[in-house]
């Protein structure tokens, strides 16, 4: 089996993430084609640079004469002192050896950002001629990334308007990943632990702590640390590449290494590469006993008896409980005293969301006690693909058992919504959406896609 394991000593963002394939051996034009297909006016500079000692590959997406100044691995702090790909802030100017593309010319950081929703951006993919498991990835990416925003914001996925992901060159930068990553043909990806680092940093809703809001939710369930570096190494985009594409954190996998590409930051660092290192090969059949088992973790269970609760009632509070973090609700028929009829309500949640849902079960529900326990439970790791219908775009939820899946189903709402829309039958969008899936992943074994185990 072929995997690729991303080692983010130094975190990741988008840029290096494509500077990492290129570096892994990955042919510029599959990036430079994909770039022309979005029709979006950018074009890509590709340059040789050296980050604390390590030969690396650098990417710049230019739109136009103009190259913005990323947020990525910009503390507050360094606003002002960015450099030029290649030359250390501080240094002496020297010229950069480039590989692809042209010499730097203008760098601006003004460029206003265009703010795009989940819709505008899935209208500029579908129209263009990138592949079909290329558009499903890209898709998938954007979606992590509106989930973790909308869940921030408190508000619908397709409300959220992207800032600085809605900017040409974000979207140049997650649909090049997301073809690149399927062009190398690699059946698993795998990630490290992250350096997250520290500090704040400036967005368009003021200055953050690092790792921002959203970067923790996209990262949640995955090991994170800080090696103290006051900069943002993983940014909102390099956090959803990794959640979209990889199914586990280890550290280094037994593999017989392939090839090794490093993709720089956009500056150098104190006492660290600025680098993040992609290393692809055959994984070897004796791997660690830790990659085989099923992730488990430990969760509360509340459970109250109810026979004197109103049934709308009863519908009302589970729908509640599920938007207030949830993990799992649902309803039991029992027999209580007297011979009455009744119901166990019962409430899967994280531990840290326990006392806040029991206290809505007291308030919304006429029960007078909560009986509460922990249980250990293993899951399955989960992801979610996007695939294209004639009718629209179906997420699929993908479950893995060491490395191969196990389960796919379509997103029952998703169905449900296109079939209302449209007046078709449930079971006939259903059917299209698991065939269109099972299409894709005939044809790459890497579309199947969303990695870190959710709750």
């Amino acid at each position: 089996m072929r995997i690729a394991y991303l080692d983010c000593f130094s975190g990741i963002s988008g840029d290096m993430f494509l500077g990492a394939l290129l570096d892994a051996g990955l042919p510029a034009g599959v990036l430079e084609e994909t770039v022309a297909a979005l029709n979006l006016g950018a074009r890509l500079e590709i340059l040789r640079v050296v980050r604390s000692g390590i030969s690396a590959t650098k990417v710049d997406v230019w739109v136009g004469d103009e190259k913005d100044l990323p947020r990525e691995q910009v503390s507050h702090e360094h606003t002002h002192n960015h450099s030029s790909a290649g030359v250390s802030p501080g240094s002496p100017a020297r010229p950069n050896l480039a590989r692809w593309g042209d010499s730097p010319a203008v760098v601006r950081a003004s460029r206003p950002h265009t703010h795009r929703g989940l819709k505008e951006i899935r209208e500029i993919i579908s129209k263009t001629k990138v592949p079909p498991a290329g558009q499903a990835r890209a898709l998938g990416i954007f979606r992590a990334l509106g989930e973790a925003e909308a869940k921030i914001h408190e508000t619908n996925v397709e409300k959220i308007h992207f800032h600085e992901v809605g900017a040409v060159d974000a979207i140049v930068d997650i649909v090049c990943a997301a073809v690149g990553s399927l062009a190398l043909g690699v059946d698993e990806w795998v990630c490290s632990p992250l350096n997250v680092g520290g500090g704040t940093v400036e967005c368009m809703h003021g200055r953050f702590p690092v790792p921002s809001p959203a970067t923790v939710e996209l990262l949640r369930g995955a090991p994170v640390y800080s090696s103290g570096v006051d900069a943002e190494l993983v940014t909102p985009t390099g956090a959803a590449i990794v959640k979209t594409l990889c199914t586990r954190f280890v550290p280094f996998p037994a593999m017989k290494i392939g090839a090794t590409g490093y993709g720089a930051g956009s500056r150098d660092l104190p006492g660290q590469p600025n680098v993040v290192r992609l290393t692809i090969g055959e994984a070897l059949e004796t791997q660690p006993a830790a990659s085989t088992e099923i992730p488990e973790d430990t969760i509360v269970v509340l459970e109250a008896n109810l026979d004197d609760l109103n049934p709308q009632v009863f519908g009302y509070v589970m729908e509640r409980l599920l938007a207030e973090g949830a993990l799992e609700v649902f309803g039991t028929p029992v027999q209580m005293k007297k011979n009455r009829p009744g119901m166990l309500l019962t409430v899967l949640a994280r531990s840290e969301d326990a006392s806040r849902l029991a206290r809505l079960v007291f308030g919304e529900t006429t029960t007078l006690g909560i009986r509460m326990r922990q249980e250990r439970r293993q899951t399955l790791v989960r992801r979610s693909v996007a695939v294209q219908t004639p009718w629209g775009e179906v997420r699929m939820k993908v479950a893995n058992l060491n490395g191969t899946v196990a389960n796919y189903a379509p997103e029952y709402e998703d169905c449900r919504r296109i079939a209302d829309q449209h007046k078709i039958p449930l079971k006939q969008v259903m059917q299209e959406a698991t065939r269109r899936y099972l299409e894709a992943n005939s044809k790459d074994a890497g579309v199947i896609e969303k990695q870190i185990p959710r709750g």
